[in-house]
């Protein structure tokens, strides 16, 4: 799995691109949370869950249906996040967690297809290294995570935001002149 202040920039990332008035400050720190929401799962390892059990690390938390469920179920109970295009970026953001972790060198794939399929299934390519767990995050291999991370995740992301932000003031500065 990616570090958790990776998966939290994909959505950070997407909403400085889409701009204010698209995605609020206040949707998009939500996102940032739906982004690392699903690893609380690994929680199920003190309840006798196992890794590769349906509701095990990496499992039905990681689903693309989960994301929407999770982002309708706050669409319907937060203001803030009734709108279609809120839900769209909601789902969008927890659904990037299990897709960035099937990139990711080590453990299980995600259960992306989950309740349809429990498969975990990695990317055709997995670049991006996995991120070693408590203590050992503090480690040369978390040291080598973090490059991957910042290589094939934080470049990428920090490109779309600034492209975003850049077609923003172009599209400002010709509505002005």
């Amino acid at each position: 799995m990616p570090t958790i202040f990776t998966h939290a920039i994909v959505p950070l990332a997407i909403a400085a691109a889409a701009g204010r008035g698209v995605v609020s400050p206040k949707v998009a720190i939500a996102g940032a949370i739906f982004a690392i929401a699903p690893d609380a799962d690994v929680a199920g390892f003190k309840l006798g869950v196992e890794y590769a059990d349906a509701w095990g690390h990496r499992g039905a938390t990681h689903s693309l249906a989960f994301a929407a469920i999770c982002a309708g179920v706050l669409s319907l109970v937060w203001r803030e996040a009734r709108s279609l295009g809120a839900f769209v970026f909601l789902t969008m953001a927890m659904a990037s967690h299990g897709l960035l972790d099937t990139l990711t060198s080590g453990g299980l794939g995600a259960a992306l297809w989950w309740p349809f399929d429990d498969a975990r299934i990695f990317a055709p390519i997995t670049p991006v290294r996995v991120s070693p767990i408590g203590m050992g995050f503090f480690s040369a291999r978390g040291l080598d995570t973090l490059l991957s991370e910042i290589k094939w995740i934080w470049l990428p992301c920090s490109s779309i935001a600034f492209a975003g932000w850049g077609l923003r003031r172009a599209k400002g500065a010709v509505q002005k002149g």
